[in-house]
């Protein structure tokens, strides 16, 4: 093999071994900021990581709201009308954040509590997440309820 072959042989290598590392990289860069949408049962059930990072959807349950006096802690319970569970967060919650109303929470489980990192709130009447809003509407005909603002319940 004569040396300017080689040269080219040696550059398209060496491009080729660039490029799988850059996109190995790109693609542990995303795999890491991915966070699944789960509901309490779900969770419940395991289908969730223990160590991973996810979303939790569902409603703020009536009466459980709870802030500890003189600091940012609040603790609330989400359900998704099969079952609870209670998280914790430290930091300033949404505006539009009250019992009875959807929410997504980021956070990890420790224990039997869901640290949250950040709440997400809904900002008017109609909007829930798509995904929250599938799970729900699943909860609620399994539950042969009405659906939130009164809709009849599917059949």
């Amino acid at each position: 093999m004569n040396p300017t072959r080689r040269r080219r042989l040696l550059w398209v290598v060496g491009l080729v071994a660039a490029a799988g590392v850059a996109t190995a990289l790109v693609a542990t860069a995303l795999q890491r900021n991915v966070a699944y949408l789960y509901t309490p049962s779900e969770i419940l059930r395991g289908e969730a990581s223990e160590r991973a990072r996810f979303r939790l959807g569902g409603m703020v349950s009536a009466g459980s709201f709870k802030r500890t006096q003189g600091t940012l802690d609040s603790q609330f319970r989400v359900t998704d009308g099969d079952a609870e569970l209670a998280v914790a967060y430290t930091g300033i919650l949404p505006d539009l954040f009250r019992e009875k109303q959807a929410v997504v929470a980021t956070g990890r489980m420790q224990g039997d509590t869901f640290v949250a990192e950040e709440i997400l709130a809904k900002h008017d009447e109609t909007y829930m997440p798509k995904e929250v809003a599938d799970k729900m509407g699943a909860a609620h005909k399994k539950h042969d309820v009405a659906a939130p603002g009164g809709a009849e319940p599917a059949r």
